[in-house]
């Protein structure tokens, strides 16, 4: 179908009319060819010039404005009730129930629609459409798709000079929403216009956050508390702990005293279970534990001090990076230090001293990620330096299992929630890293290039299918992880939990043969020594020190003089060669 476009207007807008009339061609102008202009050019003779007939185009561009989603709840109250009822008060309401319910009108209304309300009871009882038929079979994961994760969305830090994203944490029930702590770790390198600020994401609308947090000094780490969608508690950069209520806007309901917080910068924070969901506790660099309560947060409730001479001298106490604390037991919780070592601790013990029971060492820097397995809490995870490693509570000594040293130091670990085989690193070169150790134990089954600068932080979603990573510039990179990775395999608990098993009693084993070498060697020392002590009494008796100097002089000048002797032998051995060389020449002469 033709487009046609037709214009109209009227006769007088035209102007003066055109007379055209018919008259024989004329010659206007005539120009004669010039030979000498064609000696620049060669004749082609045949000429063959190709052709290809191609439909017309036109490029264009098209900028189209940027979408922004704003989120809006309502609040739905009980309405319906005449003017003169109090809906809240109960004898009014059903005083007027009773009075609706003899109304014949009202009956008549309800017999009807029980009928048809019946009938679609009835339907469903018939065919039950939400049947689920083959939930008892595990899901078997397709052995031909190969891993990958893709990135969904990037928040970026909407202040002029860009922070760290030091922490996250993702809203409890639905997970729709991220609180993301950003601080600048760089000693005394923070300008004075650098924001103080902290964000909550939806991670449907990565143009604008949904909400600010404002701390008393920049959040190091923020935590949701499980139970509740709406509070959140966070470490700041000087030490002090605050909680805040998103209900009751972006200022934080109370603050610890600084005369009662942390000395350093508190790395790490967690919800404790309790019957009244107030209960949190801190670790920080100072080489304090604190437990506090939300209700009166203004001094700590329990102190620990990280001293392993148990003698409560903060001077002497490891800095603490790391904190875990697994609800299954309540009593214990572990503290990853600077130094590398990891401190189990038991919070019920009687005394201070008590409450450090043992450590474990393995790392050659701060032990910067420290959590157990979801499904094995005998086992936990550490990243520090270069390596990641996998230990077991029964092994003090070494780990049961590591990774080869990466040639980027390692800023962060997490398990999955949903498979107890996979865990997530992150290195400073921008790389994140998939691990799943049934498949392979030496390399990541997955690595992926998230951005240029540093990665410090990493959080995974509790269905296992979403992974945020935050960067060194204030970026938070959500991921969207492949099914492979996120969907429980047939057997694997009972195949996790043989190679943990078997790795466990490998370093048992190892572990009995080496105290086992340490204890002959020690016998064979003290036999020595025995020996060297009964040699020394059948002798003349202990030298005295004068003796024993005047021995070493001795045995010095001998050593010189036989040095002497020696080089006065090498001499008269050349001498007599040169005099034979000699001899040689002049009878050849």
């Amino acid at each position: 179908m033709e487009i046609v476009h037709v214009y109209t207007k009227k006769r007088s807008d035209f102007g003066r009319p055109c007379n055209f009339s018919d008259r024989p061609a004329e010659l206007r102008v005539d120009i004669c060819p010039d030979p000498s202009l064609g000696e620049p050019f060669l004749e082609r003779d045949p000429c063959d010039v190709p052709l290809q007939c191609s439909q017309d185009m036109s490029e264009h561009e098209v900028n189209t404005d940027r979408y922004e989603s704003v989120s809006c709840g309502i609040n739905h109250v009980e309405g319906g009730w005449p003017k003169d009822i109090y809906p809240h008060e109960m004898e009014q309401t059903i005083r007027f129930r009773k009075k609706v319910e003899k109304d014949e009108h009202y009956c008549n209304t309800v017999l009807q629609l029980g009928s048809v309300m019946e009938h679609c009871i009835k339907q469903n009882n018939a065919i039950d459409i939400y049947e689920e038929y083959f939930e008892d079979q595990d899901s078997v994961e397709d052995m031909q798709e190969c891993p990958s994760a893709k990135t969904i969305n990037i928040f970026r830090d909407p202040n002029k000079v860009k922070r760290t994203v030091t922490s996250m944490s993702w809203q409890p029930g639905g997970c729709r929403k991220l609180a993301v702590a950003y601080s600048c770790l760089d000693f005394q390198k923070a300008t004075k216009d650098m924001s103080f600020d902290s964000y909550i994401w939806d991670i449907e609308n990565p143009n604008k956050p949904e909400m600010c947090i404002k701390p008393v000094a920049p959040l190091v780490c923020l935590e949701y508390i499980p139970t509740d969608s709406h509070i959140l508690a966070g470490g700041c950069y000087n030490g002090q702990i605050a909680y805040w209520d998103t209900r009751k806007g972006s200022q934080p309901v109370d603050t610890s005293k600084i005369e009662h917080s942390h000395r350093d910068p508190v790395y790490k924070i967690i919800w404790l279970p309790s019957k009244t969901g107030t209960d949190v506790f801190s670790a920080s660099t100072d080489g304090q534990v604190l437990w506090w309560d939300t209700r009166k947060i203004s001094e700590p409730t329990e102190k620990l001090i990280l001293d392993l001479n148990k003698e409560g001298n903060l001077d002497n106490a490891l800095g603490a990076i790391s904190l875990e604390f697994e609800s299954t037991m309540p009593t214990k919780f572990m503290v990853g230090t600077e130094q590398g070592m990891v401190v189990s601790c038991n919070r019920k013990a009687k005394t201070p001293a008590e409450k450090i029971v043992s450590t474990y060492s393995g790392h050659q820097g701060p032990i910067y990620a420290l959590q157990r397995n979801p499904f094995f809490p005998k086992n936990f995870l550490t990243v520090g330096d270069w390596t990641a490693r996998i230990w077991s509570e029964d092994i003090k000594d070494a780990s049961i299992m590591s990774t080869k040293y990466q040639m980027s130091y390692l800023s962060d670990a997490c398990w999955s929630p949903v498979r107890p085989s996979v865990f997530a690193s992150v290195k400073m070169d921008g790389t994140l890293d998939l691990w799943d150790i049934l498949f392979k134990q030496n390399d990541p089954t997955l690595s992926l290039k998230v951005c240029d600068e540093a990665l410090y932080s990493l959080r995974m979603q509790e269905n296992g299918r979403f992974l945020s990573c935050g960067s060194q510039l204030g970026n938070t990179t959500l991921l969207e992880i492949s099914p492979g990775l996120c969907i429980l395999q047939r057997n694997e608990k009972s195949l996790v939990a043989a190679m943990f098993e078997r790795e466990t009693k490998r370093e048992k084993i190892l572990e009995a043969r080496q105290r086992e070498l340490r204890l002959k060697e020690r016998s064979r020392s003290e036999q020595s020594k025995d020996e060297d002590a009964g040699a020394a009494r059948e002798g003349d008796g202990e030298e005295t020190p004068e003796e024993m100097i005047a021995r070493a002089e001795a045995e010095f000048f001998e050593v010189i003089d036989a040095e002497l002797r020696k080089k006065e032998k090498e001499e008269e051995k050349q001498r007599e060669k040169d005099v034979c060389e000699e001899k040689l020449i002049m009878e050849e002469s």
